[in-house]
């Protein structure tokens, strides 16, 4: 039997898996992007806000794929 959740129940309310991998793949985001603009290494980028997007879709994907079976 394989352990796929169809739904997330937090305080009465459900939540689908994918909004909940996309919550933790932009949390995951803002980390990246905050270490990048501490270490100085988003200048090399040529639009950072299409970077931030960019590594919330993989991010989402990641978690959507190997953390969270959707």
């Amino acid at each position: 039997m394989q352990l796929i959740p169809s739904e997330f129940a937090i305080g009465g309310i459900f939540f689908p898996p994918l909004l909940i991998a996309a919550l933790l793949g932009v949390a995951a985001t803002m980390l990246t992007v905050k270490l990048l603009n501490r270490y100085r290494l988003s200048r090399f980028f040529f639009y950072p806000p299409l970077v931030f997007l960019a590594l919330a879709v993989i991010f989402t994907g990641l978690i959507g794929s190997f953390v969270i079976p959707v």
